[in-house]
């Protein structure tokens, strides 16, 4: 495989429909092919994206389960039935889950209405009893996928075991993490496999549950383009008056399916209630949801389609080289500061500059949540720019 001498400087990374392996030390690319398979081929029939996955967020009772399933294949939009058996919670003495015996309520989902049933595991337990109850789909959560000793223990216990397996992203925004975890997987021979977009755990006050960070998935997306990608509006949302928009943006950027949670009492339910919708919820919003083709059928379209990003490639261009003046001027500054003895961050100067450029923004167009973040962008790599004039050593 790899000499010893580079095993230090070496990571392993997908691309397009290849496992690359990176020495950034050398050169070197070895490439090992990752064939996965597409969704519509998982089963022999009846399953095919968009994958619709909808069911409770907990499996609490029979009866619960059976009527939650009745309902959902009554709407005829529901391809794969899913409910949390064991439920990993932050604090104990909450409700954890049925266990075990809830698998042969899925059993009977399976023969009473004909759904294929996928639910979470977290341990080499967890799957090995799902794969005993023949569990068709298995999802892992995000507090699993952010672990690689559990996602190693639980690829183990899936070598040569043809079933298609969920991989949900890590609770914080780390594409590496959630690629290693999906890596494990493939390298005990887990071929039907999918990313899941759960969001991440915000840092600071938002409308949602989960911030979707919509930039983590694409980027997946662009560096996996084989990889399918399901989205998981419940659990970005928090709250089912947010499950629409966020579910069709991700038709709109071309995910692969939808998991939704829904509960024939939602109200009632023992975990994520505010989160769940009713099966007649449920399909409310995928009749609302507005499927558009992929590419452009017109060639007139398409040719005013390239007119106007050529129009976006030429602005980028100027963008792009004002950026990098601003740095070449933010550079000098760092020199004077250096040569003063002044500190680079000035907290007066910055507060005064994001409040006029958010007032500059809004007049033309331009949301101050956007303007900020962009600000924060240019302002982190000019610290980083200053810093590193302010250690440059005297020649």
């Amino acid at each position: 495989m790899v000499n010893t001498a580079i095993k230090n400087f070496a990571a392993f990374t997908l691309c397009g429909n290849k496992l690359i392996y990176l020495c950034t030390n050398f050169n070197i690319r070895m490439s090992i092919e990752l064939k996965v398979v597409s969704i519509d081929q998982w089963f022999e029939h009846d399953v095919q994206a968009p994958l619709i996955i909808s069911g409770p967020c907990s499996a609490e009772s029979l009866d619960q389960v059976m009527q939650t399933a009745k309902e959902l294949k009554e709407t005829g939009v529901v391809n794969v039935f899913r409910a949390g058996v064991w439920k990993p919670r932050t604090r104990p003495n909450t409700f954890e889950g049925v266990g075990k015996r809830a698998l042969l309520w899925l059993n009977k989902v399976q023969k009473e209405f004909g759904f294929k049933v996928a639910v979470e595991v977290a341990s080499r337990k967890h799957v090995e009893q799902a794969l005993a109850a023949g569990i068709d789909i298995l999802w892992i959560g995000a507090r699993t996928s952010s672990n690689p000793f559990s996602m190693q223990e639980i690829a183990e216990a899936l070598q040569g075991v043809d079933i298609p397996v969920l991989v949900k992203n890590p609770i914080n925004p780390d594409l590496e993490l959630w690629i290693g975890a999906m890596e494990r997987l493939y390298s005990v021979g887990v071929r039907k496999m999918a990313a899941v977009h759960r969001g991440f755990y915000p840092f600071e006050p938002s409308p949602y549950r989960n911030i979707p960070l919509w930039e983590v998935p694409i980027e997946l997306k662009l560096r996996c383009p084989e990889l399918p990608i399901i989205n998981d509006p419940s659990h970005i949302a928090g709250e089912r008056e947010l499950l629409f928009e966020i579910a069709q943006k991700a038709i709109d950027m071309n995910f692969d399916g939808l998991m939704i949670e829904s509960h024939t009492n939602p109200e009632c339910a023992l975990s994520d209630a505010k989160q769940q919708i009713t099966p007649a919820q449920l399909l409310d919003l995928h009749s609302k949801l507005v499927f558009r083709n992929e590419k452009f059928a017109e060639s007139d379209t398409v040719s005013e389609l390239e007119m106007l990003r050529q129009q976006i490639d030429i602005i980028d261009e100027k963008m792009i080289s004002l950026l990098a003046q601003r740095m070449d001027v933010v550079r000098e500054i760092g020199v004077v500061k250096k040569s003063k003895g002044v500190k680079i961050l000035q907290l007066s100067r910055w507060k005064g500059l994001v409040e006029n450029r958010i007032k500059m923004g809004e007049k033309i167009g331009l949301s101050a949540a956007f303007v900020k973040k962009i600000l924060q962008l240019v302002h982190k790599e000019s610290i980083q720019k200053q810093a590193e004039v302010m250690n440059e050593k005297e020649l």
